[in-house]
């Protein structure tokens, strides 16, 4: 009987160089599991693979040496522990993402958050090529948003409150852009020299310097076999509703537009930035 390597690829079962054996990749957001899905993940392992497991530079899970006849066995075994497999192919892929502003002192949004809607509105979708998102908290960028198909990093569009400011110097040693500078008693932001990091509002100490939370959006990024970084074509995205209308207008953009086994940056020097650039502002204008 034939085995059908492309589905089995698609979902997830990679063939190894060892005759009839399969990597399992495994559907992972943000690189978070559960100590359940670690329990299901290592039992899966001892029992149907060789012990051990692959910890993927995407922030997955590899399960290496499942044997083409307990397929079946392994992916029942994993789903009583909440675990699915993932992808491969032209498809979206696992959306990696930081600890974001729930866990790290300087993240300026939930990254995981994010990660999980972005799963839930694209993961698995068919498109031309392979298709990555990646989410970082802010500008650390510990996920280097630019590395990916459509990157996202958190912003904090900060404001000054003079009534609320005591004059302390903190901000002035904490922006590492030279944004703010003091003239005549008062506090002054350059925007053109500001990059959204945030570093002011959470280091004053009287809450003066207030933020709102954005995302700065990269498009075109590519780490592979040819290397380009994103680039950012928009102004702050201030809202989920605007992020998810970008990115819906990126994703649709490279499925109408590129080549079987084209990636995106690649459709974009294609077809043309400009053209691009139309479309995704519209999208952000909307």
């Amino acid at each position: 009987m034939a085995v059908d390597y492309a589905t089995l690829k698609k979902g997830g079962f990679m063939r190894q160089k060892q005759k009839n054996n399969f990597s399992l990749r495994l559907q992972v957001v943000g690189g978070n599991l559960t100590a359940e899905n670690l329990k299901k993940i290592a039992e899966v392992a001892e029992k149907y693979g060789d012990g051990h497991v692959h910890l993927t530079s995407r922030q997955s899970v590899e399960i290496p040496f499942i044997k083409l006849d307990n397929i079946d066995e392994v992916k029942d075994l994993l789903a009583e522990g909440g675990v699915k497999p993932g992808v491969c192919g032209p498809r979206v892929r696992t959306v990696t993402a930081c600890q974001g502003n729930q866990v790290c002192p300087s993240g300026n949004i939930d990254s995981y958050d994010i990660a999980k809607e972005i799963d839930k509105r694209y993961y698995a979708k068919e498109l031309p090529h392979k298709f990555k998102f990646g989410v970082t908290g802010c500008q650390n960028n510990c996920l280097k948003a630019e590395e990916n198909d459509v990157g996202i990093k958190g912003a904090s569009i900060v404001s000054w409150d003079k009534d609320a400011c005591i004059m302390c110097g903190v901000c002035l040693k904490a922006c590492r852009e030279g944004a703010i500078t003091e003239e005549n008693g008062e506090l002054k932001l350059d925007t053109d020299k500001c990059n959204y990091c945030g570093r002011c509002e959470k280091a004053c100490p009287t809450d003066a310097w207030k933020g709102e939370n954005g995302y700065i959006v990269s498009f075109g990024g590519l780490f592979g076999n040819k290397i380009h970084r994103g680039e950012e074509l928009i102004p702050v995205v201030t809202s989920k509703e605007q992020l998810f209308r970008v990115t819906d207008a990126a994703i649709n953009f490279f499925n109408e537009n590129a080549n079987p086994g084209e990636r995106f940056h690649f459709t974009l020097e294609r077809v043309g930035i400009d053209k691009f650039k139309e479309v995704i502002n519209k999208a952000y204008q909307s």
